[in-house]
């Protein structure tokens, strides 16, 4: 009788520490955290850690690896994390060329993913997943916006330019669908480029009378420092990419007066922003980017879809993210059918208010903006 009831005994401790487990959940992150544009990462990854942090739960385990910016370190880490960490769920790549890599492998073999940043054309369309969600853009609607901004304000020939791979062409692709107007000239610089002087030299050669750029990272910050010191005298436009906090306080003066359009803004007023900025900045001393406020929307999402599933629940759990039932830094937030967020996309100005560079908010460009990708997505 004794040895039943240990017998007993043991299985019920065994079911009770298998369901504990299970209720366990592990998040595997991967994002750049060293080269070029690692800033980017480190933002993304302190703002979801700050949202974590705030929580105060203690049945999740994040796991954080640095891809380097490499597409074969990405994709090795994510099938360390699936097959080694036995992760519930992927996230924090920056690069649409890395998340190519990862997601489409990712995403068959069983966990989901959430992207924080890097929305390739592909993933909203044709390569669609009931696993995958963005929670910050389309690689497309930033650059939309400005198009549509850059038209109304009545500019009539810009030179644009881009790096060469799939976050650069959707980026210029989504700019012409908007601004459908006459352009100088289209130019695809390579990725990780810091010398723009054949760029510059095509710029004052050409007939036009603005420029919009897509560059992130150290690519802005270069190409704008050589742009100051060519003494070329033309407006100068782009995306929240190439003009965040960070980069601003690299290229100092030269940046005054750019506009770019952002889905987010530090002065945006709404509780949840205002806490979120000035938490942010009490815990980590600097002002977030959009990349931190992506980051910090994309852990809140998590946390409150866990509220309602585990991820092994996959129909329950994809239900839950699909609500979005959450307090975005954004305000009001909600996916398309696409599992990409529909939403307003504002304009900011750089200006200095005595302390260096910094970006204000000026208006909406265009308001709930959904990827023209959807209906490429069979979801």
């Amino acid at each position: 009788m004794k040895k039943l009831l240990n017998a007993s005994l043991a299985a019920v401790m065994a079911s009770t520490l298998a369901t504990a487990q299970a209720d366990e959940v592990k998040i595997g992150m991967i994002t750049t955290l060293s080269g070029g544009g690692s800033h980017l990462g480190v933002d993304v990854r302190d703002g979801f850690m700050l949202a974590m942090e705030q929580a105060g739960r203690d049945d999740i385990e994040v796991l954080v690896q640095d891809d380097a910016r490499k597409p074969d370190v990405a994709k090795s880490l994510a099938n360390e994390f699936i097959q080694r960490e036995d992760v519930d769920i992927l996230t924090g790549i920056i690069w649409s060329n890395l998340a190519m890599a990862v997601v489409p492998s990712a995403v068959r073999q069983g966990p989901f993913y959430i992207s924080p940043n890097a929305g390739p054309s592909d993933l909203a369309g044709r390569l669609c997943h009931n696993k995958y969600f963005n929670v910050a853009w389309q690689n497309n609607n930033l650059h939309e916006a400005m198009g549509a901004y850059m038209k109304q304000a009545d500019v009539k020939k810009p030179f644009i330019l881009a790096p060469n791979y799939p976050a650069g062409t959707d980026a210029l692709d989504g700019f012409k669908s908007r601004f459908q107007g006459e352009l100088a000239n289209e130019v695809y610089t390579q990725l990780g480029q810091t010398d723009y002087a054949a760029e510059l030299a095509q710029i004052r050669a050409s007939d036009a009378d603005s420029v919009f750029f897509f560059l992130p990272g150290g690519m802005g910050i270069a190409f704008m420092k050589q742009y100051a010191g060519a003494g070329i005298d033309l407006p100068v436009y782009g995306p929240a990419f190439s003009f965040d906090e960070i980069i601003l306080g690299a290229v100092g003066d030269a940046a005054v007066g750019v506009k770019n359009t952002s889905q987010w803004a530090y002065d945006l007023d709404n509780p949840t922003n205002n806490a979120f900025v000035a938490s942010f900045r009490e815990k980590y001393g600097r002002t977030p980017t959009l990349y931190a406020s992506q980051g910090f929307d994309t852990a809140n999402l998590i946390l409150s879809a866990l509220d309602v599933a585990h991820p092994d629940d996959e129909e329950a759990f994809q239900a839950a993210l699909e609500a979005a039932n959450f307090e975005s830094t954004r305000g009001d937030f909600r996916f398309g059918p696409n599992h990409h967020p529909i939403q307003d996309i504002y304009v900011r100005e750089v200006v200095d208010q005595g302390n260096g560079p910094t970006n204000q908010l000026v208006g909406v460009a265009v308001e709930d903006l959904q990827d023209s990708f959807v209906d490429q997505c069979s979801l």
